[in-house]
């Protein structure tokens, strides 16, 4: 099928293009520039140049493709309310393009704040209160509810592997800079992980069966204490690892404390998906995971 992807040069979107080529669909994904298009034309995809606030052009390559995958964030987390918003409003204009007819749309959620004390599962709603900026998965519901066949991708806080820049490697840049691998509290809040590869065929795997479900988690493990993540950063870098105040974290601080554990048994089952790659641990032991922090 032909796909209009969003994020088509980010570290989740570049490896959904990746995966949806290699299985011979025809990807058309979202880029500033050339420049960052590159790679995505190097695999054998079509870039379409713009942002996520050009609406009409977002408009148009949905409503010509057979499929759409949202991806793209802007993760300025200086701007997370503004971020949230164009996130929204790019999710309603790419659906509606869908109107009448049954192509699907994903998009891209998580688990911030979803559920404490458990793991979450596939059945949990997000919060609607005005405390919860981000409401991907509210705009897809609400499209849901016009007939768009849509359905959210809860991606693991840390979607892992050589050349991330996520959140894991923002504690390994902190322990560089400040000589301490550190954790906050007691350290047993948890965080599930997925290596990219793995999440990317849940994207796949999504569209080829139909899109059947209204949430998909792409969690390969449940839940890594902090403890042990920080552990193990201390470990590969020669520093110790602490426990330390909120304060040490700066703006991290909340994504630091927050318990983010889920299970992906329904996912799992209504797939086949089966994640095969390396473990986020496993991923800490090496020291190419260092370079870029």
């Amino acid at each position: 099928m032909h796909v209009f992807l969003t994020g088509a040069t980010g570290w989740v979107g570049a490896t959904v293009a990746a995966e949806l080529l290699a299985a011979g669909h025809q990807v058309s994904g979202l880029a500033r520039n050339p420049g960052k298009a590159q790679a995505l034309l190097n695999a054998g995809g079509k870039a379409v140049y713009g942002t996520l606030d050009d609406h009409q052009l977002l408009f148009d390559a949905a409503a010509k493709a057979d499929a759409v995958i949202h991806t793209a964030f802007n993760h300025d987390f200086s701007r997370f309310a503004d971020n949230c918003a164009q996130d929204q409003h790019a999710i309603e204009v790419l659906g509606n393009a869908l109107l009448g007819s049954e192509r699907p749309l994903l998009v891209t959620s998580g688990f911030a704040r979803l559920v404490q004390g458990r793991l979450a599962t596939e059945d949990d709603k997000p919060g609607t209160g005005p405390e919860y900026l981000r409401r991907s998965e509210q705009a897809a519901q609400m499209l849901a509810e016009k007939g768009v066949r849509t359905a959210s991708i809860r991606l693991a806080p840390t979607v892992h592997g050589i050349g991330d820049h996520g959140f894991v490697p923002n504690l390994i840049a902190l322990a560089k800079k400040t000589g301490v691998a550190a954790w906050p509290g007691n350290g047993e809040n948890r965080w599930a992980a997925v290596h990219r590869l793995d999440a990317a065929k849940v994207y796949r795997l999504a569209l080829e069966t139909g899109v059947t479900q209204p949430v998909y988690h792409a969690v390969a493990e449940e839940g890594i204490p902090m403890r042990d993540i920080a552990i193990a950063i201390g470990n590969m870098l020669g520093v110790p690892a602490e426990s330390r105040d909120a304060e040490h974290f700066g703006w991290f601080a909340t994504f630091a404390a927050t318990e983010m554990a889920a299970s992906s048994e329904r996912t799992r089952k209504v797939l086949g998906w089966q994640p095969g790659q390396r473990d986020l641990l496993t991923d800490l032991a090496d020291a190419a995971y260092y370079a870029n922090s």
